[in-house]
């Protein structure tokens, strides 16, 4: 188990801090939970250590909307008020508020 407990919660958008996506957080794993080929897929000079958050992200850049894996020092927080446009949102989330979803009832827990 990590030591490390979220900087971040579950609905609040964020940025990618070296590339600059944005997305809104729709779930945390306490440390690195994918698989070790999609890490070792990280180029090495970037790769994040794995005993910290992970945040599942709805996810969009310039050219679309997509989910994304992030550690948390990765991850700064989005103060620009934009809403993030994904497909996803509303399967998870409520109407947004500025900078912040709130989860649907039925998947909160």
């Amino acid at each position: 188990m990590s030591e490390y407990s979220a900087k971040f919660n579950i609905g609040q958008v964020v940025s990618h801090r070296l590339f600059g996506f944005r997305g809104v957080i729709y779930d945390v794993d306490p440390q690195y939970a994918n698989t070790e080929e999609w890490y070792q897929s990280i180029p090495q000079e970037i790769r994040p250590a794995k005993d910290q958050p992970f945040y599942h992200l709805l996810a969009q850049n310039d050219t679309g909307s997509y989910e994304a894996y992030v550690s948390e020092q990765n991850l700064i927080l989005d103060e620009s008020d934009k809403p993030i446009e994904h497909p996803g949102i509303l399967e998870y989330f409520n109407e947004p508020k500025p900078g912040f979803y709130q989860l649907r009832e039925v998947l909160a827990h």
